[in-house]
């Protein structure tokens, strides 16, 4: 999960993280797919940790594709 510090003015609640109260200067953790919906608010929200790229899923082969590529040497 991502971070952000909440840099308003007023306490403020955000239906978003269970109708969670966030104080002013508190660190949140958010999902990393909401990261850039609370960042591109840079009157209240500022990054702390960038979510962290997805690590690349292995390749797959199939059983019978290994078998034919084997073959054709």
């Amino acid at each position: 999960m991502a971070r952000v510090r909440y840099i308003g003015a007023e306490p403020v609640t955000v239906p978003e993280l269970g109708d969670r109260r966030i104080e002013p200067d508190e660190l949140v953790e958010v999902p990393d797919e909401r990261y850039d919906g609370y960042v591109c608010q840079t009157g209240a929200w500022e990054s702390v940790e960038e979510p962290k790229p997805d690590e690349p899923a292995p390749k797959k082969t199939t059983a019978a594709k290994a078998a034919s590529s084997s073959k054709e040497g």
